[in-house]
């Protein structure tokens, strides 16, 4: 395999703690999402359960969003209530169930069973009631395999709640939004596949924000980076995963030894460094399946494996599929 990284840790053009950002987040590529417009009048409240049949596969990376477009609301969600506004975004990873309202005991709105048939030629815009529009929201799921790698999944939070008003890149946020509204309101030519990338692109802002609001004595892959051995062996291993790494060169090239760096992965990460090497080949293979043409004897290759068989078995274990289906249900 290559060997084209520098093992000196202050080599110039040494990966940082940004580079594993950008590693892990230039892999995010959404397998499926739906948008609707929701504008509910008076007092109202949804389902505190809201089914996605028939809106998506229902399997793990099924995630709701809400983003508020005008007006204010309440959010239930695990037996607390957060008041939001104009410019809140809010994506749920689990998918854990939660419930939208104005006022107390409103009627009750089923926007997911309300939603039309697809295809949709335009985006659904869904009104409840004939009072003045009290609040619009974009809502919608969002379908990524990128929950499938194990410490990215228990690095997130059950829901991600972002005040674009009071965030520093918010201004940003508040365009591409914006954006998304005007192509709700005037249909243009594209306008219904315009939105599934405004969508990819403020999920990628939100999971950046998320990342770097981790708190430092935190454990979890988010709260790693800032820990210098591990954020130069997760650099490491971000950087050129192709390669043949073994314990005794990752600890040499991070600056601590096998025992530190084993330790640290374990208390911080809850696995060892080589299997997370393991973990991020995998994910890297799922998504070559997903997205490329390649055979899946070149993708068992790149990810470390010397015959597509042990690639089967160990893909299987991991992703509990074999790597033909996954790719056959991806295409």
């Amino acid at each position: 395999m290559r060997e084209t990284l520098s093992e000196n840790p202050d080599a110039e053009g040494g990966v940082t703690r940004d580079d594993v950002l950008s590693a892990l987040l230039s892999t995010i590529r959404l397998s499926g999402s739906l948008q609707f417009c929701f504008m509910p009048t008076g007092d109202w409240q949804t389902d505190a359960a809201p089914s996605l049949a028939g809106l998506s596969a229902g399997a793990m990376g099924t995630m709701p969003f809400h983003i508020v477009v005008t007006g204010s609301c309440w959010l239930k969600a695990e037996g607390e209530e957060t008041d939001l506004e104009g410019g809140d975004v809010l994506v749920f990873p689990f998918g854990t169930g939660h419930q939208l309202g104005v006022g107390r005991n409103g009627t009750l709105v089923l926007p997911t069973r309300d939603l039309p048939q697809k295809p949709w030629r335009e985006i659904p815009v869904l009104r409840y009631g004939e009072a003045a529009q009290s609040v619009r929201l974009l809502c919608g799921y969002l379908q990524w395999d990128g929950l499938s790698f194990a410490p990215l999944r228990q690095a997130l939070p059950k829901m991600i709640h972002v005040r674009t008003r009071a965030a520093n890149n918010g201004d940003w946020l508040r365009a591409t939004i914006r954006q998304m509204v005007e192509e709700v309101d005037r249909p243009r030519a594209g306008g219904i596949s315009m939105l599934p990338r405004l969508t990819e692109i403020i999920f990628i802002e939100i999971l950046r924000h998320q990342i770097m609001m981790a708190k430092p004595h935190a454990i979890g892959l988010l709260a790693a980076l800032a820990d210098p051995a591990l954020s130069r062996c997760l650099s490491l291993i971000h950087d050129d995963p192709r390669r043949d790494w073994s314990l005794e060169r990752l600890a040499a090239a991070s600056g601590s030894s096998r025992s530190a760096l084993t330790e640290r992965f374990q208390t911080m990460l809850a696995t060892s460094p080589i299997r997370y090497l393991r973990d991020w080949r995998l994910y890297l293979a799922s998504v070559a399946l997903a997205t490329t043409s390649q055979p899946i004897a070149a993708i068992a290759y790149d990810a470390g494996y010397a015959t597509e068989a042990a690639f089967n078995r160990a893909f299987s274990r991991t992703f509990a599929t074999p790597p033909a289906a996954w790719r056959a249900a991806r295409s």
